[in-house]
This record gives C-alpha cells, structure tokens and sequence, in this order.
C-alpha cells in the first residue's frame, strides 16, 4: 500500500515525539511512511523528498523540527501538499519558542499548519482530517474519535457528580 501521508523529522531525536503522529495515523487506518530528512545537514535529501511527494501518491506532509526548525517551512516551499509543521523542544532549543517561531511565522505565500510544541498527536489528527476531507472512510473515523473524546469527559462529569472530587479522576 502506498502511503498518504509523510512524516519527515530533521534527527532521529525527534522521533520519541513524531511516533506519536505515527500512532495516530495508524489508528484512523492511514499508512504513512517515517523518515529523517535534515533541512541542514542533508539538503538535496530534503529538496528531492519535497519535490517528488505528490507524484509517489503522498496528500499531507508531516515535518517535526527543534532548534531553527527550518525542515517544515523548506517543505513547504518545495511542495503545493499541505504541510503540518511539529515544533521541538530539543536539546539546544531555548524553551521550544525558537521552533515555535520558526514554524509558525512563514512568510505570506507559504504557509504551514503549525501545531504546539511536541504537539505530532494533534499533527496526526490533523493530518488525517486533510485526507478525511476527500476520503468519507477516514472523516467517519475522524468524527468517531472526536465523538469518543466526547464522552470521555461525560463519564468524568458524571463520577465527579456520583463520587465528588475528592476520589479524583483516572
């Protein structure tokens, strides 16, 4: 099966963050293929993934960085795909705000989904929205998960009602 969506990470210290936009995409049954694409240190890598994205059957680019978090906008300006920008809190970040920033201010013409920091989860959600958008299969999965965080927070609504606050929640 060829994969819809991409994750790309800009070091496999990313991973323990991005694994979580995996394990999204393989809850709403989209495949989707994981690899590392450095927007500094391998950038023909980068400029070739990009470039040839849409033509392997890709839809949605998810790009996970830290620091300069340049990898997510360099796509985006490679590629007419949506892009879901991850910022990283890594270990030279200062706070996750540099990524944060680089991410999230792109300049007017190229645009890119920003998420919060460490936030792949919500990048793997959204991803599968964009596909959902096209495809009724994964929007009915899409809604049935929104629908099941729904009624997690009822059930927690009715044992704080039942059994008050002091027996706290799970």
């Amino acid at each position: 099966m060829n994969p819809l969506a991409g994750i790309i990470m800009g070091s496999d210290s990313d991973l323990d963050i991005m694994q979580a936009a995996a394990e999204m995409l393989t809850s709403f049954g989209i495949s989707y293929e994981l690899t590392i694409v450095s927007a500094h240190r391998t950038p023909q890598r980068m400029v070739d993934y990009a470039t040839i994205a849409r033509s392997r059957g890709l839809k949605v680019i998810i790009a996970g960085a830290g620091g300069a978090a340049h990898l997510p906008g360099m796509i985006a300006s490679l590629t007419s795909l949506p892009v879901i920008g991850v910022p990283i809190r890594s270990s030279n970040s200062i706070d996750g705000w540099d990524s944060v920033l680089s991410i999230l201010q792109m300049p007017g013409g190229i645009p890119v989904a920003t998420m919060a920091l460490n936030g792949a989860k919500n990048a793997g959600i959204f991803a599968a929205s964009v596909i959902g958008a096209f495809d009724e299969t994964i929007a009915a999965k899409v809604d049935e998960y929104k629908k099941s965080l729904s009624r997690e927070v009822l059930t927690k609504v009715d044992k704080l009602r039942n059994e008050g606050w002091a027996n706290g929640f799970d």
